[in-house]
C-alpha cells in the first residue's frame, strides 16, 4: 500500500527510521531463513558426517582397491607407485596378449622393488582376492628375485609354473587400475575368465546368492511372524482401559531395557539340545531322551531369537494407529447385520493398514542387517549375508568386496522401498 501526497503522487510507505518497508521485508524474511538454517545446520551436520559419508565412503571402496599399485608405509605414511613396469606392458599390450620375456622382465622389475618396499605380500593379497593362492607366490618370487638371471620367463616358472596361468594374468591386469567393478561381481557369484568375460564362478563357491536369497527369506519369515504375534498384541492394548493397557506396555519395552547380547544368549540358553525347552519336553515324556529338537545352529535358532527381538517393533507402530480407531464404526457395522469377521475385514482392518506397512518396513529392514543373533544362534545354516560381510572386515580384510556385498544390500532394500511406495504409498506409512 501506498499513501498519496499533496500533489496526488503516491508515496513510499516507510518504516519508523526512514527505509523502505519493501527492503526492510526483505531483509527480515533473510535474516528468518538464515536463523532457521543455523537451527537446522547441527541436525544436518550430523546427518552428513554420521549417515552420508560412511555410505559414500562404502560406495567408492567396493570399486577402489589400490593394493596392487600403490604401496603406503604406515610410519610414515609415503605413498610409493609399485608394479609400474608390469603396468606399462599392459598398457601397450592387449587383453588376452600371452605374456613374454618382456612381461616377465618387467615382473621381475617389480619384484626387485617389493622386496625392497616390503610389499609383495601387500600385492599377493590384492590378487589372493581373486584368485586364490597367489600370495605364496608373489612372497616366494620377492625372495629370490635377486638371484634370477635371464631369461626371467624360465626363472619364474622354476619358483613356480603357476605363473604362466592366464588367468593370473588377467587377474593382475585388472588390479593393475585402482578402480575396477570385479568386487561386484564377486558379490554375484560371478568372474572373468582369461578372454575376459564375464562367468560364474564353480557351483561349489557359489556362497553369496545364496546367503542374499536365505536374507531376504528370513526377514520375510520374521516379518510375517512378528505380524502374527503382534497383530493381537496391539488390538490388546489398543482396546483395554488405560490403567490396564499402561502395565501391558511395560512388557512390551521391557526388551529394550535389557541388553541385546543378554536375550540372545539367553535363548541359547533355552533352544540348545540340553537347554530347558528340551528339558520341560524330556520330562513331560512328549519328546525322548535321544530325539531332542536341534533348535540351535540352524535357520530355526534365528528365527525363533529374531522374532522375539524385532516383536516390539512390530508392536508399537500397529499400536499409535489402533489407538485413535472409534471402536463405534465397528458396532455401527454389526449394527447393520454384518457379521464380527466382516466388521473386522472390512472396517476395522483396512484403516490398520499404515501400521502395518510401518511396522513391516521397520522389521524387514533391521532383520536384514542383523549380524550379533544370527552369528551366536544360527550357525553356519542359520547366517545372514550381514555375517559374511562382518567376516570379510574383520577375518579376511577385503574391505572392498565386504562394500561390494553391503551396496547390494542397500541397493535391494532400496528397490523394495522403492516397491513399496509404488504398491501402498509411502504417504499411507503411520509410525504414530
Amino acid at each position: 500500500m501506498t499513501d498519496a501526497t499533496a500533489n496526488g503522487k503516491p508515496e513510499m510507505l516507510t518504516t519508523a527510521d526512514g527505509k523502505p518497508l519493501k527492503a526492510a521485508l526483505i531483509r527480515a524474511q533473510a535474516r528468518a531463513r538464515r536463523r532457521a538454517f543455523l537451527l537446522v545446520l547441527p541436525l544436518l551436520a550430523f546427518i552428513l558426517i554420521t549417515f552420508v559419508m560412511p555410505i559414500g565412503q562404502m560406495l567408492h571402496q567396493s570399486v577402489y582397491n589400490p593394493g596392487f599399485v600403490m604401496h603406503e608405509d604406515i610410519g610414515s605414511g609415503k605413498r610409493t607407485p609399485i608394479m609400474t613396469n608390469l603396468k606399462v606392458w599392459f598398457d601397450e599390450n592387449p587383453a588376452g596378449t600371452e605374456p613374454d620375456e618382456a612381461a616377465f622382465a618387467a615382473l621381475h622389475e617389480d619384484m626387485l622393488l617389493l622386496r625392497e618396499l616390503r610389499a609383495p605380500g601387500q600385492v599377493g593379497t590384492r590378487v589372493n582376492y581373486e584368485r586364490g593362492g597367489s600370495r605364496s607366490m608373489f612372497t616366494k618370487a620377492a625372495r629370490r628375485a635377486e638371484r634370477m638371471d635371464p631369461p626371467y620367463k624360465e626363472a619364474f616358472l622354476d619358483v613356480d609354473e603357476e605363473w604362466a596361468d592366464p588367468e593370473l594374468w588377467r587377474v593382475m591386469r585388472d588390479a593393475s587400475s585402482a578402480y575396477t567393478f570385479n568386487f561386484y561381481l564377486a558379490a554375484l557369484d560371478r568372474s572373468k575368465n582369461a578372454d575376459g568375460e564375464i562367468v560364474s564362478v564353480d557351483e561349489n563357491r557359489q556362497i553369496y546368492i545364496k546367503l542374499f536369497t536365505r536374507t531376504l527369506f528370513l526377514s520375510v519369515l520374521i516379518t510375517f511372524l512378528t505380524f502374527l504375534l503382534g497383530y493381537p498384541i496391539a488390538h490388546l492394548l489398543a482396546t483395554l482401559p488405560l490403567r490396564y493397557s499402561n502395565l501391558l506396555m511395560i512388557f512390551v519395552l521391557l526388551p529394550f531395557w535389557t541388553s541385546l547380547l543378554v536375550r540372545t544368549t539367553s535363548w541359547m540358553v533355552l533352544l540348545q539340545s540340553q537347554g530347558v525347552v528340551n528339558d520341560a519336553l524330556v520330562g513331560m515324556g512328549i519328546l525322548g531322551d535321544d530325539n531332542r529338537l536341534q533348535m540351535m545352529y540352524n535357520q530355526i535358532g534365528t528365527v525363533v531369537a529374531m522374532t522375539h527381538i524385532l516383536l516390539p517393533f512390530m508392536v508399537l507402530p500397529l499400536y499409535s494407529v489402533m489407538r485413535p480407531i472409534n471402536p463405534s464404526y465397528v458396532r455401527a457395522a454389526r449394527s447393520l447385520g454384518a457379521t464380527s469377521w466382516t466388521a473386522f475385514r472390512r472396517i476395522y482392518f483396512p484403516q490398520t493398514v499404515p501400521g502395518i506397512g510401518a511396522g513391516a518396513l521397520l522389521v524387514f529392514i533391521l532383520a536384514v542387517g542383523y549380524y550379533i543373533t544370527p552369528a551366536l544362534v544360527g550357525g553356519a545354516d542359520g547366517q545372514l549375508i550381514s555375517n559374511l560381510i562382518a567376516f570379510h572386515m574383520q577375518n579376511s580384510l577385503n574391505w572392498s568386496l565386504a562394500a561390494a556385498l553391503a551396496a547390494l544390500l542397500l541397493a535391494g532394500i532400496l528397490i523394495l522401498y522403492w516397491l513399496y511406495d509404488r504398491l501402498i504409498g509411502i504417504d499411507n506409512l503411520k509410525l504414530g
